[in-house]
């Protein structure tokens, strides 16, 4: 049975009253955060301390995003074991942008916890047989989680095989700006951007993010389709 969270019977303020926010909705906290870093980074990603502050961002979004997991069968421990170094890593990478090891390292491990973490809030929305506020919320957050996952699998795409995607501006390498536009307009099968995959393993990994995108509403759909229909029955 998943925890249920009680209103308090006096009210909270303070750090308590926060940390009861936490506890009763993670998922909005991580949508929050997520959106948030989508509308700051055309400003922070211009300028190197930007960019820093963007991983800072990236480092409370995998602490509320180990929080969310918790309440999951998703192991807590495995989510910060690949969090934290490969938001280390991110750091690195931004330090020293011409060392593609650890830029490809870092964005293939970031990818991998953002995956983590989806598959994390999927399995939460579909643990129990109602849906909550918060699993609202995480359906939410699971489809942002995808939407950086994604662009992270390009940016260690084009760390090993430069010039994989294309754009008004020319250049080896798409800003991560750039493809977190691709990786949205790809999942959420609208199509419209100006960056275009031109490379064998750049199309290959597109390709299963349009899979993905059309998923996960299928997904979701039949899953409020089902609770609805099994409520009406009772």
């Amino acid at each position: 049975m998943p925890e249920v969270w009680y209103a308090p019977k006096k009210p909270l303020s303070g750090r308590d009253y926060w940390v009861a926010v936490l506890r009763k909705q993670p998922s909005a906290i991580l949508l929050a955060i997520q959106l948030l870093a989508i509308l700051l980074l055309p400003w922070l990603e211009a300028q190197l301390w930007g960019r820093l502050v963007f991983v800072v961002i990236s480092f409370f979004a995998v602490t509320i995003a180990a929080f969310v997991t918790r309440s999951t069968p998703s192991l807590t421990w495995l989510a910060l074991l690949i969090g934290f170094p490969c938001v280390a890593l991110e750091a690195w990478s931004v330090l020293s942008p011409d060392n593609v090891l650890v830029g490809a390292v870092g964005h293939f491990g970031l990818a991998a916890f953002y995956l983590y973490v989806a598959y994390g809030l999927v399995s939460y929305v579909f643990s129990d047989s109602w849906v909550t506020s918060d699993e609202l919320f995480a359906v939410g957050a699971a489809f942002t989680v995808l939407l950086f996952a994604f662009a992270y699998l390009y940016l260690g795409v084009q760390f090993i095989w430069p010039d994989s995607f294309t754009g008004h501006v020319p250049g080896p390498r798409r800003s991560f700006l750039e493809l977190l536009f691709f990786s949205a307009a790809n999942l959420t099968s609208v199509g419209l951007s100006d960056v275009g995959a031109i490379r064998p393993h750049a199309r290959a990994v597109t390709i299963i993010e349009q899979l993905t995108g059309v998923m996960y509403v299928a997904m979701v759909i039949s899953r409020l389709v089902a609770l609805t229909v099994a409520k009406a029955r009772r």
